[in-house]
């Protein structure tokens, strides 16, 4: 066995070959697969291996594709099969909701150029005669849905690893991760050990065993999941094609054939934990016993719709293990603590984007950076709070009985919260805040009338659309106060401050005390990784404000730089918590609680200064996301309450209260201003998001060389601003919220950020990047799968001037 190796892969499970062959395809030859027992031990061998390309996300739906469009290539390439079988899926809808939102996918299909449309019943009954359509509203077609054989999908990676020089070892546990002082990594195992700068942990069922070995806890919990195979079913046995499969979401249950019978699978509301204080080491190939009670009710459902199942004998029962994360999603990345540490670890659909997967990762060890921002998959997106095991299971809980139930937009699930929270949620609470999760922490959404209201969820207007309204109006005619504590906070003090952070970010540093500046931060590739505001308080002492969910992330953009001598980095995050005061009356109320002057003359727009604020003291940054005359204070946590008790009590005299998020994001796209993770991503240029005057190429910064080799490069796409027809808004009483496809003269031209009613100018709004499409121009906006007539504007409807930002 090799005593070096450019990457070590644990885990010989589907996704770990599929990163052991896309590093190989990549040019690194020189990589280990480390199995503990045999390949596909754990849960990849009793899958149903199911695929299917479309999925919420662009990007997850592209990673999925390329999965779906990869194993026949697999297979020719390497000469192992992969039992690949893709008669197609059929998608149904029984009800309004279902249907918006498989109408939404087919509109991101045609825009991305992927096969999956609408079908009328007649020819969805020649497809699979034995399907009881009454009921249906809507059925959609995926000619490449099927289903592959997962052993034969994980040999064929691992063959094609072999064949371009990367090395497997079966039942060769491993028994420690030790780090050394040079940055690599120590892999010991019983046949000897490996030094390599990169360990991989795709250990699936002993994914936390594995990270606990580099002293990292994983927010994972593995549950039993069960499916079954019917006897021959002559109908079947009688036709000569394979029946496509059937993908009925609101029956929570999926079905396809399996042989000359039929797979049947179900994700009940009774879910079973397994392995809760760890996976048994000497756990292989093994199942646990039928329970088939627990599926009952999805079994009835499953049988009303194609009633042959009922009369159908059961073959064989699969009851196996899955470990989730508590949002479903893979936790994928280096893990931002570690040097060389890479995870790949509670994947579901992992027949359905393994290849995608084991692109990105690679895409991710050999460039640096992934061709997608796949934010929603990263590890990062976790902090330390996500490992509370209550949190977890009741999470894992919640997302396995409700797998197959629509994620709307801007839904919050309550499930494990509330987990953090501030001095001031329980004046919150009683104002009648609804609370969503912000990296862990509780932060007011929308306030209602009645405490303990929480939202309903749809794609149309929810109870929180008039509230919300109510809001933005009374911040744009007078004031509100909005929490902003969720925002991250870091503080760089020292003589080496303003030289570290000219090194990190591509805007100069402010030279003057007091003043402020907006910078982008830099991706490996040249995109947009993130956006902050930096304030010099003092001559060697600087605030970053960035965004509160990224702070994770973008610890490991802070940690390339090294830190002058005597210079001190620190987030503040949690020690500090802020509001932001704004609206026309803002300076007014603001000015009664303190001596310090707010006219404009002596606190212009973006300036800061230290003051007192009913006699707590506040860092004061006189900028606002709304777009409006406005400050930010900032003040110690344990000043939270007493400081909001007074700025609620003295917005009362001016006509101000409590405003929520949701109201902000309306205003901010009033504004025009771009979020970080919606408009500014890796995936984006400063050219193309309006942000390359911010980025100074006279100086040096963290990635300047890719943005260099991108600047100058016309824009690939703009980020634009539309407004919706009032009539085809209202018709279908919905606003854009973001992933909407755009189309112009029926060929698609770009796709929607974000999207938000505006309540202070009357229109339906959304943010979005299009290419081949201008300013003025009529455009349709695929708001619930079906066009909006839209026009890109020229400029924002709300104070286009910024007049009222430095009133």
């Amino acid at each position: 066995m090799k005593t070096h190796a450019q990457a070590v892969v644990i885990g010989g499970g589907v996704i770990g070959c599929s990163i052991l062959y896309h590093l190989a395809k990549l040019g690194w030859q020189d990589v280990v697969l480390l199995e503990r027992d045999e390949l596909t031990s754990g849960s990849t061998w009793h899958a149903a291996a199911n695929i299917h390309g479309l999925h919420d996300s662009a990007n997850i739906s592209r990673l999925q594709h390329y999965t779906m469009n990869l194993y026949n290539a697999l297979e020719e390439e390497t000469g192992q099969s992969c039992g690949v079988f893709q008669p197609g899926s059929l998608y149904l809808a029984q009800t309004g909701n279902r249907a918006h939102q498989l109408r939404l996918q087919a509109a991101k299909a045609k825009l991305y150029g992927m096969n999956f449309h609408e079908i009328s019943r007649d020819e969805a009954e020649r497809l699979h005669p034995l399907v009881d359509f009454d009921g249906i509203r809507c059925i959609m077609y995926e000619p490449d849905g099927g289903n592959v054989d997962p052993s034969g999908v994980t040999n064929a990676y691992a063959v094609g690893a072999r064949q371009r020089g990367a090395e497997i070892h079966r039942f060769t546990p491993v028994m420690a991760t030790v780090p050394q002082a040079d940055g690599t990594w120590i892999v010991e195992t019983p046949k000897g050990n490996i030094r390599t700068p990169w360990v991989i942990n795709a250990a699936g069922l002993w994914g936390r065993e594995v990270a606990k070995l580099a002293g990292i806890e994983l927010p994972l919990q593995p549950t039993e999941h069960q499916y079954f195979v019917t006897e021959t079913i002559a109908e079947i046995a009688g036709m000569d094609r394979r029946l496509p499969s059937v993908a009925d979401r609101d029956g929570e249950y999926y079905l396809r054939q399996e042989g000359k019978g039929l797979l049947i699978g179900a994700y009940e509301r009774d879910m079973r934990f397994w392995a809760e204080n760890g996976t048994p080491l000497d756990f292989a190939h093994d199942l646990f016993p039928d329970d088939l009670e627990r599926i009952e009710d999805n079994m009835m459902r499953a049988i009303d719709r194609v009633p042959v199942v009922g009369e159908a004998g059961i073959k064989r029962v699969i009851n196996g293990p899955m470990i989730w994360s508590p949002d479903a999603n893979v936790i994928l990345g280096p893990v931002p603590e570690l040097k060389g540490y890479f995870c790949c670890n509670g994947i579901i659909p992992g027949f359905s984007q393994s290849a995608g997967m084991g692109w990105m990762v690679a895409e991710w060890l050999v460039h640096g950076e992934m061709k997608y921002d796949m934010f929603a998959w990263d590890v990062a997106r976790f902090g330390l709070w996500a490992n509370d095991r209550a949190f977890v299971k009741a999470k894992v809980k919640d997302q396995y009985a409700h797998r197959f139930a629509i994620h709307y937009p801007n839904e919050e699930r309550a499930a494990g919260r509330p987990l953090r929270v501030r001095p001031a949620y329980e004046m919150q609470k009683d104002m009648g805040a609804v609370f969503g999760l912000n990296y862990g922490w509780e932060h007011p959404l929308w306030f209602a009338d009645t405490p303990g209201t929480v939202d309903t969820n749809g794609f149309t207007r929810q109870n929180w659309w008039g509230p919300v309204g109510d809001e933005a109006r009374m911040l744009r005619e007078r004031a509100g106060i909005i929490d902003i504590s969720n925002f991250a906070k870091y503080r760089v003090k020292g003589p080496g401050a303003e030289d570290w952070l000219n090194a990190v970010f591509a805007n100069r540093m402010p030279k003057a005390v007091g003043r402020s500046c907006l910078t982008p931060l830099i991706g490996v590739r040249g995109g947009i990784a993130g956006d902050a505001t930096v304030t010099r308080l003092a001559e060697d002492e600087f605030w970053v404000i960035s965004s509160g969910m990224a702070e994770r992330y973008h610890k490991r953009f802070f940690d390339a730089v090294p830190l002058p001598e005597g210079t001190v980095f620190e987030s503040l995050t949690e020690a500090v918590c802020g509001f932001n005061v704004a609206g026309p009356r803002s300076r007014e109320m603001l000015q009664r609680l303190t001596n310090a002057s707010l006219a404009t003359e002596d606190f212009p727009f973006m300036r800061s200064a230290k003051i007192e604020i009913a006699g707590v003291a506040c860092v004061a940054l006189r900028v606002s996301f709304t777009g409006d005359l406005g400050w930010e204070l900032h003040c110690a946590a344990q000043d939270q309450a007493r400081l909001y008790a007074a700025l609620i009590e003295a917005g009362r005299d001016v006509g101000a209260g409590p405003v929520g998020s949701r109201a902000l994001m309306s205003l901010r796209i009033e504004k025009g201003y771009g979020s970080w993770s919606r408009e500014y991503s890796p995936e984006y240029w400063p050219q193309e998001a309006g942000l390359a005057g911010l980025c100074k190429m006279d100086k040096a910064f963290l990635n300047r060389a890719a943005l260099e080799r991108v600047i100058g490069e016309a824009p690939r796409e703009r980020l634009v601003l539309l407004a919706l027809d009032e009539a085809d808004v209202s018709a279908s009483n919905a606003d854009a919220t973001g992933g909407e496809p755009i189309f112009k003269d029926g060929v698609g031209v770009g796709r929607v950020t974000s999207g938000a009613y505006g309540y202070a100018v009357g229109m339906s709004l959304a943010l979005g990047y299009v290419s081949g499409a201008e300013p003025g121009d009529a455009v349709e906006v695929m708001v619930l799968g079906r066009p909006h007539r839209a026009r890109i504007l020229h400029e924002a409807p709300f104070d286009p001037e910024g007049a009222r930002l430095r009133a």
